[in-house]
């Protein structure tokens, strides 16, 4: 009798030593985040005295604790306005540009116009410019329009990205043509077609694009702190230098406030994690 699989020692052997390679490289990037979290649930002297040993990798035993850092933080400091000042970006960058890459990305897709071509090369021609050469030039928009010092200043910037606008516009190239054709029989026009027919099918690409804008918005540092002067208005992560800068510092509350600022995120990826990989396929090879 033949075995279904042949034993392949060599097969097991690279198998056992993958995922160990696999396991080192995802400790060594999960450490820190671990060592974060758990120092923000000791105390100020538990953290130094723990440093050289495994119990800098482990919480303390007074479960008290665990909360009193939180707790201490937030008498100090107003988290709360800028968490929600944080959430208030990210969510009006990412719904914008949701809308704005995926208009841009339909047009590209579906409309035939003079000069297309050449106007969508300049457009990914974009894409090789680092956003940092040109934050004085928006610096200096922002100005002129004056709206600095405001909301608008903050999220209008980050609405519209050369490459989400590429990803909307593989993903609806993608789209059979019959389903546009369906639709124009029944009597739809181009802006009905995209918003009932063409943004349905694109869940992939919106989860995709939505999750990376929240992502960037939520740790975008320099260009809140270049536009924004009331300290009322600072997303968390420009309030962290502050808070960092403010006496005394203690180092449980500095890790409490880097925990609240990264863990959500690290949730946000893990959930939306599956339409990121078809999201991104989609923009690749334009196949759903």
């Amino acid at each position: 009798m033949k075995m279904d699989k042949e034993y392949n020692p060599h097969k097991k052997a690279k198998l056992i030593l993958s995922t160990a390679l696999i396991t080192l490289i995802a400790l060594f990037f999960l450490f820190p985040l671990v060592w974060m979290i758990v120092s923000s649930m000791k105390a100020e002297s538990s953290i130094y005295k723990d440093m050289t040993s495994w119990r800098a990798f482990a919480p303390s035993w007074n479960v008290k604790e665990w909360v009193a850092t939180y707790t201490a933080l937030f008498n100090r400091f107003d988290i709360f306005r800028y968490i929600g000042n944080s959430v208030l970006y990210a969510s009006c960058v990412t719904v914008g540009s949701i809308v704005i890459n995926s208009l841009a990305g339909y047009g590209f897709a579906r409309f035939k116009f003079k000069g297309k071509k050449l106007l969508f090369g300049l457009l990914l021609a974009t894409l090789v410019i680092p956003g940092e050469t040109i934050l004085i030039q928006q610096f200096q928009i922002a100005k002129s329009l004056g709206i600095l010092n405001s909301i608008i200043a903050v999220i209008l910037p980050g609405m519209a990205s050369p490459f989400y606008i590429y990803m909307f516009k593989n993903f609806f190239e993608s789209i059979s043509d019959d389903v546009m054709e369906s639709a124009q029989i029944e009597g739809a026009n181009a802006l009905q077609i995209y918003w009932k027919v063409m943004l349905p099918m694109a869940k992939p690409a919106i989860a995709t694009v939505g999750t990376l804008t929240f992502i960037g918005s939520w740790n975008d540092y320099i260009w809140p702190l270049m536009v924004l002067t009331d300290s009322e208005k600072f997303p968390l992560q420009v309030a962290i230098t502050n808070i960092n800068n403010t006496q005394p510092v203690y180092m449980n509350q500095v890790m409490a406030l880097l925990t609240i600022s990264t863990v959500p995120l690290v949730i946000i990826y893990v959930i939306f994690q599956k339409y990121l990989v078809q999201g991104m396929g989609a923009s690749g090879t334009g196949v759903k």
